[in-house]
């Protein structure tokens, strides 16, 4: 099941940034676009969109408030990105941010029913409609010093999820999930710790949020030392890497958000 971590990182695409705002909400991703519309950057824009996509954020917000795109032709990368958010399951929320009065605006506003796409005139609108939008009762959180009864806490946290949502099948390979991403948060970040637990479908969509921006990697593990038999250093990420079905990082506003997404293994029927 495991994948290599999908990164997103501010340098990965020129023209265009992913940000997690912490002090909002970190189920919500923020994508901006700036510069011309062209060629080169209309494929960054897409490549970006299929990383925030894989990352299955809740919401997603849009903001072109820097982007120069007098003729509009950017309307079809922004249909087609609600097709793609709409068609995910869970669907995810998808915003746009242009400021009144441009072209783009009106035409983005005038599209047929069927490729209504909501667009705010400033990030802050976008926020409070898509809070509207999700429910509360699918998401459990929780903020934790960076000591050793973190893990812990979260690991309970994900237990009272499973079991309030019916989810008992995920609550294994999701408390050890957890408690990795945890643990490598108090080791490297030191900093305070925010926690969420997303009902995502029938599977779980966990996140941690730390206030570094140093992002994870995966390291090799080390070797046993004779004074230290039982030293399991580089496993953690590893073990996420095995057990999850996506794994990645999102630069925060303050740090880093690391997330994985837990589903059951599918059965195959025998006749």
């Amino acid at each position: 099941m495991g994948v290599s971590p999908p990164y997103l990182r501010d340098d990965a695409e020129r023209g265009v940034t992913i940000r997690i705002d912490i002090a909002a909400d970190p189920a919500v991703s923020l994508l901006s676009v700036r510069g011309p519309w062209d060629d080169q950057l209309r494929h960054h824009t897409s490549v970006s969109l299929r990383r925030c996509f894989t990352d299955r954020p809740a919401g997603l917000i849009v903001d072109l408030s820097g982007l120069r795109d007098p003729r509009s032709d950017s309307v079809p990368t922004w249909a087609a990105a609600r097709h793609v958010a709409a068609a995910l399951e869970p669907p995810v929320h998808l915003a746009l941010c242009v400021p009144p009065g441009l072209p783009l605006a009106h035409r983005m506003q005038g599209l047929a029913p069927g490729r209504f796409l909501p667009v705010y005139a400033r990030v802050s609108q976008a926020r409070v409609a898509l809070a509207g939008r999700m429910p509360e009762n699918e998401r459990m959180t929780a903020t934790l010093p960076p000591g050793p009864e973190a893990a812990p806490a979260a690991r309970n946290l994900v237990s009272d999820a499973c079991l309030a949502w019916g989810l008992t099948r995920l609550l294994h390979h999701s408390r050890v999930v957890m408690s990795e991403l945890v643990t490598n948060a108090v080791e490297h970040a030191g900093t305070e710790i925010r926690v969420a637990v997303t009902r995502r479908g029938d599977g779980l969509h966990l996140s941690v949020t730390d206030g570094s921006p140093r992002m994870p990697r995966l390291i090799r593990p080390s070797r046993p030392r004779p004074d230290r038999p039982l030293d399991d250093r580089g496993q953690g990420l590893r073990t996420v890497q095995g057990i999850a079905e996506l794994w990645g990082a999102v630069p925060a506003s303050e740090g880093k958000t690391v997330w994985a997404t837990i589903r059951a293994p599918r059965t195959i029927a025998h006749t």
